[in-house]
């Protein structure tokens, strides 16, 4: 089954086609046109320049991505398209291109929450399926969520930012410190120079039961750290150990709280995905920590760390192989909640999709009762 994917939901026009079979989804081809030359002299996404750049870029990528594997539209079983959260305008582009093309096909169409595609990415990176259950770690420059997935469109929030992003925080202590968009990339060369134990900076909510996640207060730290030190500014060694230590305060809050998380809802794996995770420190702390702990790491490669079409379109594929129908709404929804009660089926929905993956991967036949009815599914 080959599902072809589109991203727009902020400053990438991505396209993807990928393809399942009985153990995994494959991305046959991707390309992912970037904005952040352009939107780097305004220090931040600029909607109406992404919305131009989508609306000039896409119709160019489907038809690149189908001639790189030298197939036709024909060969496409169903459309998928990032429905929300995002910015409105840039939702609107794909999410009606994608429509538009399904109709014209007489294809399913997809409509997947852009949460749902970076929880799956770690599981799309490694090419295997998802494995309910499971805790999920994102952390981007929208959002720093922890969940536990308990199946498709089953998922309990565990976590969550109440202030900035931790992407957002990087992006402006880098413009604090007059450091180039994005942020993330800058302070993490810098902060290689420096020393991580140079200055004590808070850490958020030190409470094991608390697993939210708040930024504003480093950040303003880090502000005032600053102002007070004018007559430092100049000194690059000071800048270095600045930046290493509030990489290494937002480094360690992710890595605490994931391990808590991952203990707390009692399941063996962690998946980690988002722009932020591109950072190789945090990388290589994550994986000390979940080793240290005995923990299952799954990690998606850089590459589909940040938003991707690879991860629409398989969210799509993986519930498609699982039974589950195509769901599209009338509409884009940039504040989708990925926690917001399924009204297109019941709660056994997902628990039924999962057990029909696990069946799908070792090819046996489901046993009778092995399909929870509608009403009686156990709620953990």
């Amino acid at each position: 089954m080959r599902v072809l994917g589109i991203e727009t939901s902020c400053d990438e026009t991505a396209v993807a086609l990928v393809e399942t079979n009985p153990w995994s989804t494959d991305i046959l081809a991707q390309i992912v046109s970037s904005q952040i030359d352009l939107h780097r002299p305004y220090g931040g996404v600029v909607p109406e320049v992404a919305t131009r750049e989508h609306l000039r870029n896409l119709p160019l990528l489907v038809p690149q991505v189908l001639k790189d594997l030298n197939l036709t539209l024909d060969s496409i079983d169903a459309v998928a398209a990032t429905e929300g959260p995002g910015l409105a305008s840039s939702l609107l582009i794909g999410h009606s291109y994608a429509r538009a093309l399904a109709v014209a096909l007489s294809k399913p169409m997809f409509g997947v929450n852009h949460l749902e595609g970076h929880l799956y990415s770690p599981f799309l990176a490694n090419r295997r399926s998802v494995e309910f259950p499971f805790v999920g770690l994102i952390v981007s420059g929208g959002h720093t969520l922890l969940v536990h997935a308990l199946g498709w469109d089953r998922y309990i929030k565990l976590g969550s930012t109440v202030d900035d992003a931790a992407g957002e925080a990087f992006d402006k202590v880098a413009k604090l410190l007059g450091l180039p968009y994005p942020g993330g990339p800058e302070i993490e060369k810098i902060a290689l120079k420096g020393n991580p134990e140079a200055f004590g900076l808070p850490r958020s909510f030190p409470e094991r039961d608390n697993l939210n996640f708040s930024f504003s207060g480093l950040k303003t730290a880090v502000r005032f750290f600053h102002e007070k030190s004018a007559q430092m500014r100049n000194d690059p060694e000071w800048i270095n150990d600045l930046c290493a230590s509030f990489q290494k305060a937002v480094i360690d809050v992710l890595v605490r709280k994931a391990v808590q998380a991952v203990a707390q809802a009692r399941v063996e794996r962690l998946a980690v995905s988002g722009g932020v995770m591109c950072n190789k420190t945090l990388r290589d702390e994550l994986e000390f920590a979940c080793y240290e702990a005995g923990i299952e790491l799954i990690l998606a490669e850089p590459s589909l760390c940040t938003d991707n079409a690879g991860m629409i379109a398989g969210v799509a594929a993986e519930k498609l192989a699982a039974g589950i129908e195509p769901r599209c709404g009338d509409d884009i929804n940039p504040n989708l909640n990925l926690f917001s009660p399924e009204p297109h089926g019941d709660m056994a929905r997902g628990l039924n999709a999962a057990i029909k993956l696990k069946n799908r991967q070792s090819k046996q036949l489901p046993e009778e009762g092995d399909v929870a009815p509608a009403g009686e599914v156990e709620v953990w």
